[in-house]
């Protein structure tokens, strides 16, 4: 009874993302055959991404809560943070290098002219004050009222007050059990909203395709197709080879069978260009891949704001693109120089809006302000390279998790392989009630029976 039940649920989740890629076909058809319709249907994608983001607050809090909540040692919250960061740290670096090393072999941006495009960076010249600065990066981390973290949408801000809160719950022992139990109570309805609002991604997709192809046409993306095709390159370099062989020689896994695990969240995040909308399903996901809570619940969200490898290799791939394209080619000195800058920066800005572009001027008007006008031109393609972005941002995060749990020995590696194999599938509609019946305290390798009963 309970195989039929779980089998049937996940049929219905199964119909759920057929439509989302129904309707990413007739968005682009939409936008192609009839540009001034699909303009008009464009808010339809931002309202859906803008309903995701409003649930983002509330999950990293309530999953920070609980991971360090149930954690009765601070030391091993320390470990596992420090363990992350400095991963991050790593990962960004190389990202940065491969980056560079194929933006110099195929120089994508010779012999373009861009002067047409220039006025259409001033918007983001604007934003670019926004993106960077060490003091306004420190300040923006502090809100201004411990509940404001929660409603002004900034995820540095959330995860701030988390931790607070999280250690405070630690420090009180027992006392603190039945806040715990709260928060408990409070993710299940989140989850629960969000399981609704994810019936609406056929609808935000349609719309969100439909603007692109309208705003951009089929021409503009065939003039820019050799700066997405080295973008996706790297990407795919960067994922399968990196990352994957760093996760198969670390855990023992393969790259594949993991993504292939997260296929869904891979099509959510394509439709929406934002891998905020995959966020509250990878922490699922994690915790049923047999991930200890705590440990996800510190490198999940705090990787959201820190480990943007996609992002790091989009700025490479954009400023040598614009550099050639204005015929300024940059010394390997001041790439480096310059990306290190931008960097630092996104890590300030993220999660905001247009951050990528933002932080992309800003960093020009810094270092070579000759080549902000080359921004304008990034605009037309900036929608379908950060569905790149986003996507290898989100399979970052997600092996970061895995190799952080091996470290730490919070991973049940025999509970991984099974689920990598299809042994023990993830019930896509039960996800909202395994978040809640789940004790705080429950280690993954206690979660087994839980999860599939």
């Amino acid at each position: 009874m309970t195989n039929s039940t779980g089998s049937h649920r996940r049929d219905r989740t199964h119909w759920l993302y057929l439509a989302v890629i129904a309707a990413v076909v007739a968005g682009v058809l939409t936008g192609w055959l009839a540009p001034g319709f699909g303009k008009s249907v464009g808010n339809l994608g931002t309202i859906f991404v803008d309903l995701i983001k409003m649930m983002i607050s509330p999950v990293i809090f309530c999953t920070i809560v609980l991971g360090i909540g149930s954690v009765r040692a601070a030391a091993r919250v320390g470990r596992i943070g420090g363990i992350a960061v400095a991963y991050f740290l790593v990962t960004s670096t190389v990202a940065l290098a491969i980056g560079l090393a194929v933006g110099n072999l195929l120089h994508p941006g010779s012999g373009l002219n861009i002067h047409a495009h220039a006025a259409d960076a001033a918007i983001y010249t604007k934003q670019a004050a926004g993106a960077g600065g060490t003091w306004h990066f420190l300040e923006s981390i502090v809100p201004t009222s411990l509940l404001s973290a929660l409603t002004a949408g900034s995820v540095l801000q959330t995860l701030f007050v988390a931790l607070l809160v999280g250690f405070a719950i630690q420090a009180m022992g027992a006392s603190g059990e039945p806040i715990l139990r709260g928060v408990t109570l409070v993710q299940k309805l989140v989850f629960r909203i969000l399981s609704m609002i994810l019936w609406l991604a056929p609808i935000g997709a349609f719309g969100a395709i439909a603007n692109v192809v309208a705003d951009t046409g089929l021409g503009a993306v065939k003039q820019l197709a050799a700066l997405m095709f080295a973008f996706y390159l790297t990407c795919l370099i960067f994922v399968f080879g990196v990352l994957g062989l760093t996760m198969r020689l670390t855990a023992g896994m393969s790259i594949f069978r993991l993504v292939r695990y997260l296929a869904r969240e891979y099509l959510l995040i394509f439709s929406t260009s934002s891998s905020e909308s995959a966020l509250p399903r990878l922490i699922a996901k994690m915790e049923h891949l047999g991930v200890e809570r705590s440990t996800v619940g510190i490198v999940v969200p705090t990787g959201y704001s820190f480990n943007l490898d996609g992002t790091a290799i989009y700025l490479t791939m954009s400023s040598l693109f614009i550099a050639d394209a204005t015929g300024k080619p940059m010394s390997l000195g001041a790439q480096i120089g310059l990306l290190a800058f931008m960097v630092i920066a996104s890590k300030g800005a993220a999660g905001v809006t247009g951050a990528g572009l933002a932080t992309l001027a800003g960093g020009l008007q810094s270092h070579r302000p000759d080549l902000l006008g080359g921004v304008g031109l990034i605009v037309g393609i900036d929608r379908f390279m950060s569905e790149a972005r986003a996507i290898t941002n989100f399979s970052g995060n997600a092996v970061a998790t895995v190799l952080v749990g091996t470290w730490t020995r919070t991973i049940d590696p025999d509970r991984a392989r099974s689920v990598l194999n299809r042994e023990l599938p993830f019930d896509e509609s039960a996800q909202a009630e395994e978040q809640s019946t789940e004790s705080p305290a429950t280690p993954a390798s206690e979660q087994k029976d839980l999860i599939t009963a």
